[in-house]
């Protein structure tokens, strides 16, 4: 059953376009905050092994634990936002970020240090919350321009992030010392947020689900630590096939509680029908291209040229070479909408993952050369930027109007899990294959999800009502 939004929870009518949009800037210092965030640590790795007496194997829980952090959160937060509103959990995930990042630069331990990447899992949070406080409080057209605007600051906090942090670090020369940058940019958003960011005018009627919540939760957790399981001792280990086969009864259990609830967290028969369903397993498949080709491409560029391919980068270097890839996607991903406009976001999607397959294809047939590659990454960073401005347009507008932001959470829910797969997946082709062709085989499998994506895109049918995409 759908809800309906309810007339007494409609506070007084808010202010004109024009300030509303003033504030989008304000979003957009959270989203380059955020970007910052979730890309800054990796450089950092090495260094907090070596700060805190790490092993290599123990520090990939750096980032796990932040996924499983942001799958907890995530739905919730979108859920609380669109009845109780969504800048009120924006701020509260604001702070949270803060106190997290703190704990992050001051731990006196790697306990602790978890403990703080697991409060900085609403980071996750932030990008669906803005994202329906936009749609609520502006027109359409207007609405697809702010959250374009929204996705370039954070694929743009991510490039800042990425060098900046390593320049911090050579600086610095102190782990401790760096890490309290991205302590201090969190820590400042928290009173920023409470300067001028309007609430959402329209609240979802109904209560918390909070059975589907929690089973929601506890199924992505299990399918993230099935799928960290493949990386480690492969897809046929126990470590992996334990948790992916409880992850697949509690979907089920969560499935059949979400069915029978009058309110339920996620519509499903509303989410059944081809306006909106599809674009679902096009966010999956997105995870896995978007998230997957990260961490391969680095280390096929930081490669000893001895092993017969790579190219022996610094951290540094690498961070240059991708670039022009990196501006090209934030370029993109503002423009998308004057072309969507033209051609409908639909058939945009569509052609930006036909963009990102030909990128992958190009990293598989021609890596042999550095500009050929670079050629290849701008290809597929022009697609990838585009689609990560269009999907959460086309799931939102697909969407029921009161659930805007329990929908957007939803798409960045199924999006992490694409690329929890797609890490998986990815791992066990690098170590099963090995060497230069272990390489190839991740880039087809990384082109043929960019299809898979753009398949999902086309089957898609326009909403009856209401913007159409």
């Amino acid at each position: 059953m759908t809800a309906t939004a309810r007339p007494d929870a409609r506070p007084p009518a808010g202010p004109p376009a024009g300030p509303v949009t003033a504030v989008v800037g304000l979003l957009v210092l959270f989203e380059v905050v955020s970007g910052f965030l979730q890309a800054g640590i990796a450089p950092m790795l090495p260094g907090i092994g070596r700060e805190l007496g790490v092993s290599d194997s123990a520090l990939t829980w750096v980032v796990s634990v932040q996924l499983l952090g942001a799958a907890v959160c995530v739905p919730a937060f979108g859920r609380l936002g669109d009845l109780y509103g969504h800048r009120r959990m924006l701020r509260i995930a604001l702070v949270s970020v803060a106190a997290g990042s703190v704990l992050v630069a001051a731990a006196p331990n790697f306990a602790v240090l978890l403990l703080g990447r697991a409060l900085q899992g609403p980071l996750a949070a932030l990008l669906p919350l803005e994202i329906a406080l936009v749609g609520d409080r502006l027109p359409v057209e207007t609405a697809r321009r702010a959250i374009a605007r929204l996705v370039g600051a954070l694929t743009l906090g991510s490039l800042l992030g990425a060098l900046g942090m390593g320049l911090a670090d050579e600086a610095l020369g102190d782990v401790r010392a760096a890490l309290w940058v991205p302590a201090v940019l969190a820590l400042v958003c928290v009173p920023v947020s409470f300067v001028a960011v309007p609430e959402s005018a329209r609240r979802g009627g109904g209560r918390v689900d909070w059975p589907g919540v929690s089973l929601l939760s506890l199924t992505m957790i299990a399918l993230l630590a099935g799928v960290s399981g493949a990386e480690r001792g492969g897809w046929l280990s126990a470590g992996t096939l334990g948790p992916l086969a409880l992850g697949a009864l509690l979907l089920a259990a969560w499935v059949a509680v979400e069915l029978r609830s009058a309110d339920p967290l996620v519509d499903l028969r509303a989410m059944a029908g081809r306006h909106v369903a599809p674009f679902y397993g096009t966010s999956f498949a997105f995870g896995i291209v978007y998230f997957g080709s990260q961490s391969p491409n680095a280390t096929f560029l930081a490669t000893d040229p001895a092993e017969g391919y790579g190219f022996g980068m610094s951290a540094l270097s690498i961070a240059l070479v991708t670039l022009p890839a990196t501006v090209a996607a934030m370029l993109a991903s503002t423009l998308l909408p004057r072309v969507a406009a033209r051609t409908g976001y639909r058939r945009a999607l569509v052609g930006s993952f036909a963009l990102v397959a030909a990128g992958f294809v190009g990293f598989a047939a021609f890596h042999g050369t550095l500009w050929t590659l670079v050629a290849g990454l701008l290809l597929a960073g022009v697609g990838l930027g585009a689609s990560l401005s269009a999907m959460p347009t086309v799931i939102v507008e697909a969407s029921d109007p009161s659930r805007t932001g329990v929908a957007a959470a939803l798409y960045n829910n199924v999006k992490t899990l694409g690329g929890a797969v797609a890490g998986g997946v990815f791992g066990s082709l690098l170590n099963g294959i090995g060497g230069q062709g272990g390489y190839v085989a991740v880039w087809l499998a990384g082109a043929a999800g960019a299809l898979v994506a753009a398949g999902c895109a086309m089957i898609a049918r326009r909403k009856e009502t209401g913007a159409t995409v």
